[in-house]
């Protein structure tokens, strides 16, 4: 899969997104807005995103009864935490500024997600 395009795209989608990562088969493809600090160094970023994939295993466990999940929203003090799953066990990890609006973004990532089988 093309994961660096899909990160670029996901950064033009909105310019709220601060932060787009792309963690598949343990492999981190990322990418930071331009002119934004990260918050989390690339160590913290990479244990926050293998815990985020155990999240996401536990959450389909449950997927029989109420359904598959789609996306995973988080509200933290400085900034919006989306997870969205891509491949086969990958996760697309995206981080947005508050005043963004979430819902729009996802609607905008699942787009460019689905372009790519």
């Amino acid at each position: 899969m093309e994961y660096e395009k899909i990160c670029d795209e996901i950064l033009e989608a909105d310019k709220k997104i601060r932060y787009v990562g792309i963690y598949d088969y343990g492999e981190l493809y990322d990418k930071m807005r331009n002119g934004i600090k990260s918050h989390l160094s690339r160590e913290e970023t990479e244990l926050s995103l293998s815990q985020a994939v155990y999240r996401w295993s536990t959450r389909k466990k449950t997927a029989d009864k109420i359904g598959k999940p789609i996306f995973a929203l988080a509200k933290y003090e400085k900034i919006y935490r989306l997870t969205i799953p891509i491949g086969g066990a990958g996760l697309i990890l995206i981080s947005a500024e508050l005043d963004s609006d979430v819902l729009g973004i996802v609607e905008k990532i699942l787009e460019i997600k689905n372009k790519y089988p």
